[in-house]
């Protein structure tokens, strides 16, 4: 079972991703690449894991450290055009499920750094306020003011012409309903 839930479906692709919020200090720990953009901790869910056990998974594979879950916090349902070499111009509708970590007050990822495939991947600490471009973009509102609530976010962006940079998962411009 160490299978990606990432599923070919007609000419698109659905993927199925669990994605960590960790704040400390006011600021939130995100994933940057070569790419102009930072995005969620986290990844896709491995064919039977829940979102729990992958959002776990990935914490620990991305910073080093073992997090516990406080809970859910968003629901997000993206379709956006894939600008990767293995998944441009295809449509992906992606589900992901955005947990609020318990952070120990000593964390301290045990590396800055990590690969994913061939890409080289760097952990970086921002503040919401900072004038960087982060995906999920509603983290930047969301966050500054968190609730108990789940909030459910849908973003429908089918434009091939809109997939410029981006080739993991985009940004939400739509509503929110809390489920």
């Amino acid at each position: 079972m160490n299978k990606d839930m990432c599923v070919a479906c007609d000419d698109g692709i659905l993927n199925i991703r669990a994605g960590a919020i960790i704040m400390k200090d006011g600021k939130l720990l995100m994933v940057g690449n070569d790419r102009n953009y930072l995005y969620s901790v986290g990844g896709r869910l491995k064919f039977g894991e829940t979102a729990e056990e992958a959002v776990v998974r990935e914490v620990f594979e991305e910073t080093g450290v073992k997090m516990g879950i406080d809970r859910l916090g968003f629901v997000h349902e993206n379709y956006f055009y894939g600008a990767a070499p293995y998944n441009r111009n295809k449509l992906i509708y992606e589900i992901s499920f955005f947990f609020y970590m318990k952070v120990p007050d000593n964390f301290a990822p045990v590396s800055e750094s990590f690969m994913e495939g061939s890409s080289k991947e760097r952990l970086v600490w921002v503040s919401l306020d900072e004038d960087v471009k982060m995906y999920p973009e509603f983290f930047r509102t969301e966050l500054k003011n968190p609730t108990d609530t789940v909030k459910h976010f849908v973003r429908r962006n089918r434009k091939k012409e809109d997939a410029t940079e981006r080739a993991d998962f985009s940004s939400v411009q739509g509503g929110k309903s809390k489920v």
